[in-house]
């Protein structure tokens, strides 16, 4: 996310309570989690793990729980509980602000749209021209929507990301300040679910077509010209590239990459990055033909293990 004008080091230290190791000007204009940082954004590292992969990214201010050197060309926020003071951040900037209209105020509308009784449109959102919003869509704040947008009866569009801290025995819960992004010509189907990014933007990109019930995770990217069946689960910071096929019942894993018209027959399971032009089935999901010729040879499994005992 980024804020409506540049903070400054000390300013932003102030308002958290946090020591800051930087000149006091320095200038912060944006704020995102680690996998999602750009030149200007503060993030926030808690544990020694991560340190480094904090410290060496692209974000060039870090909010820590210890104090380190300071890298060159950054700064650095030293706090007792980092994850609490950037939820604070997000609170203060990204604000819940509540409806009081079925259509927000400020929620933009294209001309030839079509919007079905009892859906819920937000603050903020913009929704492009010749789109048709079927009833009792909810498209939370700050949603994005193309031209020529369908989105069938009873979809969800911008709910909070499932992200979240456990500590001294109880969940915290890390507050979504993202996006969801839906491109033209895109189709969603009815009773579908697409959460809105942490800090960064959730993408459906041009022309891909979601069946009914499917959910998305936070920060993930579907690309253009994409089928995605119905019941597909796909997990949060994952890619999707252009033309892929996920048929029914299909589940996919955090942080994945499906390469470009990659297909994954119904039921399969991914837990990691797949090449693109290929067809997978399984659980995990593999090349058919080897997933076919292994389970042929277990059928045969019985019969051999009667010969031989």
């Amino acid at each position: 996310m980024k804020f409506e004008s540049p903070l400054s080091l000390k300013g932003l230290a102030d308002m958290i309570g946090a020591e800051p190791v930087g000149n006091d000007d320095f200038k912060i204009t944006g704020i995102n989690e680690i996998h999602m940082v750009e030149p200007g954004d503060i993030t926030f590292v808690d544990h020694p793990k991560y340190y480094d992969k904090a410290l060496n990214s692209k974000a060039t201010t870090i909010l820590i729980n210890k104090k380190v050197k300071q890298p060159e060309g950054k700064a650095l926020l030293i706090s007792d509980d980092p994850f609490r003071d950037y939820v604070r951040i997000v609170k203060k900037f990204r604000p819940f602000r509540k409806s009081n209209n079925f259509i927000s105020n400020t929620a933009e509308i294209g001309e030839g749209t079509i919007i079905q009784p009892g859906s819920f449109i937000g603050n903020h959102v913009r929704i492009g021209k010749n789109c048709l919003i079927h009833s009792n869509v909810s498209i939370y704040d700050h949603t994005l929507i193309g031209d020529k947008v369908i989105i069938h009866a009873n979809s969800v569009l911008g709910a909070d990301a499932y992200y979240f801290q456990k500590k001294n025995g109880a969940f915290r819960k890390m507050e979504s300040c993202g996006r969801v992004v839906i491109r033209d010509k895109v189709e969603i189907g009815a009773l579908c679910s697409i959460d809105k990014g942490v800090s960064g933007d959730t993408i459906i990109d041009e022309d891909t077509k979601l069946d009914n019930h499917c959910q998305i995770g936070h920060d993930t990217y579907i690309g253009k010209h994409c089928l995605i069946g119905s019941h597909a689960a796909i997990a949060g910071v994952t890619r999707i590239e252009d033309d892929v096929i996920l048929w029914g019942r299909v589940s996919i894993n955090k942080d994945i990459v499906i390469g470009k018209g990659a297909i994954l027959l119904a039921t399969s399971a991914v837990g990691k990055s797949l090449e693109g032009g290929k067809t997978y089935f399984g659980a995990p999901a593999e090349e058919v033909r080897t997933k076919w010729k292994q389970l042929a040879a277990l059928k045969k499994l019985p019969d051999f293990l009667n010969k031989h005992t």
